[in-house]
């Protein structure tokens, strides 16, 4: 731009944020060819998606792993899988985000052995990981050990990264999932700086990082936040969450140096808000989530990663992912939007909305404090209880059209769309083979190492663990040695134990003023007399290990408001666990909730047990991302109905729940 600028405009442009696309998935080649691709397209940072039995500690052959494996992201289960995913990107000069909780330190020590031997130097590294366990106790599930040991595992890698990864962000604060599990803005906004704080103290108190140096781990401290349609409200959640994280680590922490409170986020804008209805809406939706953390220069995002407007029907495939990244450049290099200084400083109108979130989060960041901080309550269950409620607030008023969602409850009228008409061909499909040549590929890795190098790293492992010792010198140990990611965290299963969190349903909010539930309430009522005077009883079941429970918590609440008697026994849950559930409860119904894409694998699973039981007769129903053609398979399978994110009102799925309950008995 001209030094002589006019008036109101900046004297140089911005640079643009981080540009990023949130990939990863089948096996390590197939992820390392799409990054090469992406980069190409001028993609100028990576952001990998981990598969769900990596990110909950499990190798592709394990129970729990069946048709999970490559489904959501890339696996890794050793030092071999992490060398094949970065093959040919210099990982010095590429900044890497890794969406990671639970196994965190073992991921950063395999990515950090493998820029070692790239020749790359820790100390220029940069990138994230997520590492942020409270939210996945109360929204995304891919957690394995209690709070307590899971904040000394993130202490840990803080302090290690401190010392050794200075550019690295180990800890990334990551308030995304709390909007998709009902969280309002003041919500998000106190949750996640209730979960900095538990960290922060943390790392205070773990006696690793010298006191004069806090303000560095401040520095490094990172958010990872979600955008939402109503992007004037996120605007102002952006700028409120800036000026309460510099109020809390200017008193609490006693930072002085304004560069290292600067809030830093980055942002993947709202998926759960993708409609599978008029899926092409979605192109507007998320161009408009974008604005909301790109238009206000002093709480602008440091990175962006937007959704493809399939990901309501499926994994979107490179030209999909592609379209996103085109809508990020649109923005950053055809706009003037980076020539302005702040559009909103002096608006009263933001200033008030602004003040108006200070004032709410603050309120909730101190009654989690006086709880005794955010462990205490998720421990309590009432940080999850809030999301319920919320999140049955938010459904009640898409039912009722309070909140129009275009498409779904207004405008419903379309035309065919050519962007779908190929059917399973507008999305990537995950090769089932895929699953077969990982689970192959680890038991190659086994056989071909030193088992007595493996035994003793494992043995030091597990040793630290029970002391107050630094865990990444034994996980670097483990991962020279050859040690899996399941070895990894089952060692460390051994020390720590498991952890099963609060589902939140005691305190989930009832359907307020739908008129249709007294006549639903009426039908459950009946047909319990029917059956012999008791009342219907649902199991709710979440198969494999899809994590994400919204869905399946807000049909346990309607369902429980009708009359049913529900049983809901959290994430995470063989075939075997489910089918034993449904006999030992006498149930009517079996509802089982699948957002992973391993439908076709664990639902059938639960069917063949229901049969070899001697329950075949039992009715049971599916909810899920489920393209239609899978819906075909299922239902041929002996699935009774099959529920897509189409069918929005829940009161009538209930309703439908109930006719199968009676077809199923004959009534």
């Amino acid at each position: 731009m001209d030094e002589k600028a006019p008036a109101g405009r900046l004297p140089e442009r911005d640079r643009p944020w981080l540009m990023r696309t949130y990939a990863g998935h089948s096996s390590a080649a197939a992820s390392n060819a799409l990054f090469h691709r992406n980069l190409a397209k001028g993609q100028t940072g990576l952001s990998v998606a981990f598969d769900l039995p990596t990110q909950t500690g499990y190798d592709p052959d394990h129970e729990l792993a069946a048709g999970e494996v490559g489904r959501v992201g890339v696996p890794v289960a050793n030092l071999g899988d992490m060398r094949a995913l970065f093959d040919g990107i210099p990982l010095a000069d590429t900044n890497t985000s890794m969406t990671i909780n639970a196994p965190a330190m073992w991921l950063l020590a395999l990515y950090g052995t493998v820029a070692a031997e790239q020749g790359a130097e820790l100390a220029r590294c940069a990138g994230t990981t997520q590492n942020d366990i409270i939210k996945e106790y109360l929204s995304r599930g891919t957690y394995i050990f209690p709070p307590a040991a899971s904040l000394r595992l993130t202490a840990d890698l803080v302090a290690y990264a401190l010392l050794r990864m200075p550019r690295w962000n180990p800890v990334n604060i990551c308030s995304y999932h709390l909007q998709e599990a009902g969280a309002t803005p003041v919500q998000e906004v106190g949750f996640a700086l209730a979960t900095a704080v538990a960290v922060l103290d943390a790392v205070r108190d773990c006696g690793q990082v010298p006191p004069g140096r806090m303000g560095d781990v401040v520095a490094r401290v990172s958010f990872f936040v979600n955008a939402g349609v109503r992007f004037v409200e996120e605007t102002a959640k952006m700028r409120a969450f800036g000026a309460l994280w510099d109020e809390i680590t200017r008193e609490r922490y006693g930072v002085t140096d304004p560069g290292q409170r600067r809030f830093r986020y980055g942002v993947q804008v709202n998926s759960l808000g993708l409609t599978e209805a008029q899926p092409e809406n979605n192109v507007q939706r998320i161009v408009l989530e974008m604005l909301g953390v790109t238009l206000s220069r002093d709480a602008r995002a440091r990175a962006v990663q937007l959704p493809a407007w399939n990901e309501a029907l499926g994994l979107p495939r490179p030209f999909d992912q592609q379209w996103s990244l085109r809508m990020q450049q649109v923005l950053a290099y055809e706009s003037d939007l980076l020539e302005y200084p702040d559009l909103f400083a002096g608006s009263h109108v933001m200033t008030a909305l602004v003040d108006g979130i200070v004032a709410g989060a603050r309120a909730e960041l101190e009654k989690v404090l006086g709880m005794g901080g955010v462990v205490a309550a998720v421990e309590s269950g009432y940080l999850k209880s809030a999301l319920v409620a919320s999140l049955a607030e938010r459904r009640r008023r898409l039912e009722s059209g309070a909140d129009t969602v275009v498409g779904v409850n207004r405008f419903t009228g379309t035309e065919p769309s050519p962007l779908t008409m190929a059917g399973a061909g507008s999305i990537e499909q995950v090769d089932p083979a895929a699953e077969a040549a990982a689970v192959a590929a680890v038991r190659d890795w086994r056989a071909g190492r030193d088992g007595a190098a493996v035994d003793a790293a494992l043995e030091r492992l597990r040793a630290d663990a029970a002391t107050t010792a630094n865990l990444m010198p034994a996980t670097l140990e483990c991962v020279r040695a050859g040690v899996t990611t399941g070895e990894w965290a089952g060692a460390l299963r051994r020390v720590f134990g498991e952890y099963r969190a609060p589902t939140g349903l005691a305190g989930g909010a009832g359907a307020g003023g739908d008129a249709t539930l007294a006549a639903v309430r009426e039908r459950v009522a009946v047909t319990g007399r029917e059956l012999g005077g008791g009342r219907l009883r649902l199991l709710v079941g979440k198969p494999g290990l899809d994590g994400h429970s919204n869905g399946a918590e807000q049909i346990a609440v309607r369902a429980r408001d009708a009359g049913f008697e529900v049983i809901y026994q959290g994430i995470r849950l063989t075939a075997g666990q489910i089918v034993a559930a449904a006999v030992e409860e006498d149930v009517d119904l079996v509802g089982l909730s699948v957002l992973s894409g391993s439908h076709l694998a664990v639902v059938p699973a639960v069917l063949d047990g229901l049969r070899a039981a001697g329950r075949g007769d039992l009715p049971v129903v599916v909810g899920g991302i489920i393209p239609a053609g899978d819906a075909d398979a299922l239902r041929a399978a002996g699935v009774a109905r099959v529920f897509t994110p189409r069918d929005f009102a829940l009161t009538g799925i209930v309703d439908e729940l109930v006719t199968v309950v009676r077809h199923a008995n004959g009534l």
